[in-house]
């Protein structure tokens, strides 16, 4: 049986983690885009689709462990 202090304590170092990559790879977004927009302007989109994408689909990843799990 788990803590669930020990609960609380890992889901905000998961919310932690989350956060901080999801706001170094935002912050350099627009200069990839800018980037891969001079070589091919479909492929500078594509990038950008996907890195929004991913970013729900780790919240829609974890949501899905949490529900597995019974938290």
């Amino acid at each position: 049986m788990t803590d669930k202090k020990s609960e609380a304590r890992s889901a905000a170092i998961a919310a932690g983690v989350i956060l901080l990559v999801a706001t170094v790879v935002l912050y350099l977004m627009p200069n990839v885009i800018v980037w891969l927009g001079n070589i091919s302007p479909w492929l500078g989109t594509g990038f950008g689709v996907l890195v929004i994408l991913a970013f729900f689909f780790v919240f829609w990843l974890r949501a899905r462990y949490q529900r597995r799990n019974g938290s």
